[in-house]
């Protein structure tokens, strides 16, 4: 039995015994019967001689080791998304590049998934004085991405939020840019907890009324939209809009909160997903997937289960810093070598939340190996003053 000494709430230190790890298999056992999209994170390179708070550097080798390993496990990549730190040390040249190498890597691997983000993310909102000059920027990443072979995830926009003055405005850009696209899209809609700069997108500040402007936008355009995916933490809110979406157009669940049951369904429909967690807890969500779509809901339920904690805890308010917990969980697993983030975001959260991520981890059977993960700990904590 693997043990370590982590620091309690009242400055103590306390001897927690790690348990056995659940056993999941690495590669996808079978086909699954819902789509299932990582969002997946980068690894940054901790060698390279920059100012972390200014520059971005990428260790080229270790990002796409980790798609692989996703697609092995039957998950599709969301690239260059939110987990990814887009608009959080990712900036756009960075992304295109990896949107690039994610898609030659693709090709490599027979079925593979990926869909690439396209935002305004290269036009800071401060700059961006009309809708013209959102259209103008989306415009510029989805022909990007499309000229590299990428199917695109239309991304919220910043910009759009800065100077959208009514929900018609937001049925002007998107009309556009449906208008044009190549292939079907998903439309992403990031709720305000991943981002405050997005507060009242779809040009309101009520969820339920934006919805109604974003379910126009969508059903209208049905031909021209794969699915969408939501963000908002509300599962109520998910299930109505999924409900009354036109007919081929798939729900995504982003709820990082409720993915098992969304995911699971009910009579009336069920929800795809593209989720951030699942880049942290990618085997158990494989052998979930695998589970259900051999019937067995039993299984699905005491797999995923567990994990919910875990996530709402890595997800916690300020959620916009979760990206930091789907990192340090990579790396106590041996999917990179040290924690370090791209914009020196391994800063976000407190050692007291690593801590009980730590534990969460533990608890769903999610550290592999045990004796790596809490030696990777002990380092965490000696560069906090304590010896574990």
């Amino acid at each position: 039995m693997t043990t370590i000494q982590l620091p309690t709430k009242d400055g103590k230190l306390e001897a927690f015994h790690l348990s056995t790890p659940r056993h999941f298999p690495a590669r996808a056992v079978s086909p699954f019967n819902r789509i299932a999209y990582s969002a997946a994170h980068v690894v940054a390179d901790p060698r390279a001689d920059i100012d972390p708070w200014l520059d971005c550097a990428i260790d080229w080798d270790s990002t796409i080791a980790y798609r692989q390993h996703l697609w092995r496990l039957g998950l599709g990549v969301a690239e260059a998304m939110d987990t990814a730190q887009r608009g959080m040390g990712l900036d756009w040249p960075t992304s295109l590049e990896l949107i690039r190498r994610s898609l030659d890597a693709a090709r490599d691997m027979p079925g593979a998934l990926i869909a690439s983000g396209a935002g305004t993310d290269h036009l800071a909102p401060d700059d961006a004085t009309s809708l013209d000059d959102v259209i103008r920027a989306y415009e510029e990443q989805v022909a990007a991405i499309e000229k590299l072979g990428g199917r695109i995830i239309l991304m919220c926009s910043r910009a759009l939020a800065r100077v959208a003055r009514s929900a018609g405005d937001y049925e002007r850009v998107y009309d556009r840019m449906l208008s044009q696209v190549r292939e079907p899209v998903i439309i992403h809609w990031l709720g305000d907890m991943f981002d405050p700069a997005l507060a009242g997108y779809w040009g309101s500040a009520d969820p339920m009324a934006a919805m109604e402007v974003a379910l126009g936008v969508i059903n209208t355009h049905a031909a021209k939209i794969d699915g969408v995916k939501i963000s908002l933490l509300d599962k109520d809110k998910e299930i109505v809009m999924r409900r009354r979406l036109a007919a081929g157009v798939r729900m995504y669940t982003g709820d990082d909160f409720n993915y098992a049951e969304l995911i699971a369904g009910d009579a009336q429909g069920h929800s795809d997903a593209l989720l951030g967690i699942f880049d942290a807890i990618a085997p158990a969500a494989s052998a979930a997937l695998s589970a259900l779509a051999a019937g067995d809901r039993a299984q699905f339920d005491a797999i995923l289960e567990p994990t919910v904690p875990l996530s709402r805890h890595i997800f916690k308010a300020p959620t916009r810093f979760y990206k930091t917990g789907v990192v340090f969980m990579a790396y106590l697993n041996g999917l990179q070598d040290h924690f370090v983030m791209v914009g020196g975001q391994q800063s976000t959260r407190s050692l007291m939340h690593l801590t009980e991520l730590f534990r969460l981890a533990d608890r769903a059977g999610l550290l592999a190996d045990p004796p790596r993960a809490a030696a990777r700990m002990k380092v965490l904590l000696a560069l906090h003053g304590i010896d574990g």
